[in-house]
């Protein structure tokens, strides 16, 4: 029998390999196709998060996932989130975003929901979703951010650690401010792990939430 497959579309490679775990574990019987550019973040930054400007690339890699028989497509990166909700509009596949489900899931939370991120492209997008979920639900919510951008800095120079130690500050310094924390970037989730147990839960990360909304479609396509 011929197996699903599964396209992730990364704009980091940080993302691939923890993806990839819970897709073996959420879907076992998945192949996972990746697809990774690692040119539109630094792209993004320079041009103000202008996400036009990667909008055919973008759609051009989910086309070719497409092509190649996949039976979803996710975009693993909050930065251009928009462009998976745009690619709905014209693709035969489910296109999901990885942070939608994270998203929901705060706004279910609590009213003042902190976003913590490490670049600025990411802040914006993750706002508008959290504002549209909400505007959904009916619930009326108060957003907080929490901008780390030397841990940014320090990831792509190859310092896990400090990058590892400078967000973990920010995030203790942001999570008493506020009812739930969303993490804008699948790449701080594991951050959370070092964090006082006790304020662990105060935490959302998309990639485990968002996975477990890729397979839930799956099935339900799938039969």
């Amino acid at each position: 029998m011929t197996q699903s497959k599964l396209a992730f579309i990364h704009t980091t490679p940080v993302t691939v390999d923890p993806l990839k775990a819970l897709a073996a574990e959420l879907l076992p019987d998945c192949d996972v196709l990746n697809f990774v550019d690692d040119s539109i973040l630094p792209e993004l930054l320079r041009n103000g998060g202008r996400i036009e400007d990667v909008r055919e690339r973008w759609f051009a890699y989910a086309r070719f996932a497409e092509q190649q028989g996949a039976a979803c497509i996710v975009s693993a990166c909050s930065s251009v989130g928009e462009l998976a909700e745009a690619a709905r509009l014209i693709m035969q596949v489910p296109v999901l975003r990885i942070d939608e489900a994270m998203a929901e899931a705060a706004v279910h939370r609590g009213t003042r929901i902190g976003v913590a991120a490490t670049m600025p492209t990411t802040l914006n997008p993750t706002f508008r979703l959290l504002e549209r979920k909400a505007e959904e639900l009916g619930s009326p919510i108060e957003l907080t951010p929490a901008l780390a951008e030397e841990a940014y800095e320090r990831l792509i120079s190859g310092d896990r650690d400090g990058h590892d130690r400078i967000l973990a500050k920010a995030l203790l310094e942001l999570v008493g401010k506020v009812d739930v924390v969303v993490l804008a970037q699948a790449s701080m989730a594991r951050v959370v792990a070092a964090l006082p147990e006790e304020l662990q839960p105060k935490f959302l990360s998309s990639p485990r939430l968002g996975m477990e909304e890729v397979a839930r479609q799956m099935s339900e396509a799938i039969g």
